[in-house]
């Protein structure tokens, strides 16, 4: 007998059950932080700021972002990843005003998750439609 859930798990993401196709991002955030905190604690005081920054970007990002280019995405959803980010640089550079925190991510060139997603999506997409699968012609029609 198989259990009643609220949401899956497949390759990583999370499906929330709904009449229509939506994944979960919340344990993504989770992940995120958890890797975040991780770098933090490991490098703290210690590294500079563009270090970090290319960690987060490198380690952390990545753990954000998997498998969402495949998923439909609300405009709530990006604008909570793109949370996730606004709070790190917060803790970061230690403020709380998020004109600061937009300026510091415009000077290091980090990319907010939502357009980085954005970017991933047009590129699943370019990928899907050249596919000569069957299924994709099927999916694509």
């Amino acid at each position: 007998m198989l259990p009643w859930v609220s949401e899956i798990r497949y390759l990583g993401i999370y499906i929330k059950q709904s009449t229509n196709f939506k994944c979960s991002i919340d344990h993504a955030k989770r992940s995120f932080y958890r890797s975040a905190n991780a770098i933090f604690g490991r490098v703290g005081q210690i590294a500079s700021e563009n270090i970090t920054l290319q960690l987060i970007n490198t380690k952390c990002i990545p753990i954000l972002l998997y498998g969402l280019e495949a998923c439909p995405l609300l405009k709530s959803d990006l604008s909570a990843i793109d949370f996730v980010i606004n709070r790190l640089f917060m803790k970061l550079f230690r403020t709380c005003n998020i004109d600061v925190v937009k300026c510091c991510q415009e000077h290091f060139g980090f990319e907010l998750p939502s357009v980085i997603w954005s970017k991933r999506v047009k590129k699943f997409e370019a990928k899907f439609l050249a596919c000569n699968n069957l299924l994709c012609n099927i999916i694509h029609c």
